[in-house]
């Protein structure tokens, strides 16, 4: 808890406003996504509301919402929420998990039928992510056993015994592929910064409802490969693309993602009880802080991404590097007691409410153009849009105010 007297009363006010924003999320989610016709939920819903049909649907998208619900139960239970936890629950494990060869596949199509069956590192480890937050909501053993045997899987079949790491992509039967990439603007490499933060947050929800060793060591290998690689010792910005054998392969740099990884690796050796790693990182999330303060706006949003070959700074606002600024910008407070980073949290929320919420159509934009003007021919849900960047802040920062 926070016992600064002189804030006090800036963050009653700010609890108060994320606590009648998680409510808001929840709402929007629970009213406009069940898709009754098929199952489960619509692959796509567009920035003003309306269901794209025959929109695929994504494994990314449905463990977010399983988390996102089971986290949003834990942290203040409430029956509609956990239903729409079972209902995301049902859904993957009926039409996602390959019976076959383990693990989530890519996406399905409209009806829940296979669609791209590929096994991507990065979407495996948010079904385990989601599953273990679900086991804590639910009490449910076989959301638990899911959730190891995925961790199982991952570690025999993309943990790179030689050189540490994870690789990211492979086909339905766990072989080589060709596209590893997450996306059409990911560079196609072997090891991404992306995929490796997300198996940790996903590990370390892992350990808190399986304390078991090898996922104890597993988890700071990981750390042990952002300071050793990811984090960059001289910019301490975030190197976001490796080739297998950990040559760096991108100088672009991503604020989010900086900013994310900065209290998520904090998290992560706090989870497992690490001292000496989390003094450690304690440093480094303030180096990351500052870094990451070069792409604010005088506006208190965060830009996206900054080129520095051209000196080219992409300065459109999207909706979850903002969330991950709010956490990480708080986190740097806590740490330092430095009045400047809550300033930035407190501001870039400012900046939410005022561009980033819908008020007319409820959730949030996808973000803003560099022009001010709002980001055109976006999803409100998707195969990336989500409950859970917002969620999960609005989530974080209560319970560190107390």
């Amino acid at each position: 808890m926070i016992s600064h007297k002189s804030t006090q009363p800036q963050l009653l006010k700010y609890k108060n406003e994320l606590n009648t924003e998680l409510s808001n999320i929840l709402n929007y989610w629970l009213k406009n996504t069940h898709d009754e016709v098929n199952g489960g939920f619509w692959g796509k819903i567009d920035q003003n509301n309306q269901v794209i049909p025959g929109a695929a649907k994504g494994s990314v998208l449905n463990a977010r919402i399983l988390w996102s619900f089971s986290a949003a139960y834990n942290h203040r239970p409430d029956d509609a929420v956990l239903q729409m936890a079972h209902r995301a629950y049902e859904y993957i494990t009926t039409h996602f998990v390959d019976p076959k060869f383990g693990g989530v596949y890519w996406s399905v199509d409209e009806k829940g039928n296979q669609l791209d069956p590929k096994k991507q590192v990065y979407a495996n480890a948010f079904a385990i992510y989601g599953f273990s937050e679900y086991y804590l909501a639910s009490g449910i053993e076989a959301a638990k056993r899911q959730a190891i045997e995925l961790y199982r899987l991952l570690v025999d079949k993309s943990y790179d015994q030689d050189k540490t790491g994870y690789l990211e992509a492979f086909t339905r039967d766990w072989q080589p592929i060709d596209d590893l990439r997450l996306s059409s603007k990911d560079a196609n490499e072997k090891k991404t910064m992306n995929t490796h933060l997300h198996v940790l947050e996903a590990y370390a929800n892992l350990y808190r409802i399986w304390p078991d060793d090898g996922l104890k060591k597993q988890i700071e290998t990981l750390i042990d490969n952002f300071l050793e690689h990811f984090i960059d010792p001289d910019t301490h910005h975030l190197i976001l693309f490796f080739d297998e054998d950990w040559n760096r392969k991108s100088d672009t740099v991503s604020y989010g993602h900086d900013i994310e990884a900065s209290w998520l690796l904090l998290e992560a050796a706090e989870v497992i009880g690490d001292q000496i790693r989390g003094k450690q990182l304690k440093n480094i999330c303030l180096q990351i802080a500052d870094a990451t303060s070069e792409g604010l706006d005088t506006d208190g949003g965060l830009g996206y991404e900054y080129e520095p070959a051209a000196w080219h700074l992409i300065n459109e606002k999207h909706w979850w590097v903002q969330v991950e600024a709010m956490i990480g910008f708080f986190n740097a407070w806590q740490i330092s007691g430095n009045p400047k980073y809550l300033n930035f949290s407190m501001d870039n929320w400012n900046f939410v409410k005022d561009k980033i919420l819908d008020k007319q159509n409820g959730e949030w934009l996808w973000g803003i153009a560099t022009d001010g003007s709002v980001m055109p021919g976006q999803d409100k849900a998707g195969l990336w849009k989500c409950p859970y960047h917002n969620s999960r802040a609005c989530i974080e920062i209560i319970k560190r105010i107390g």
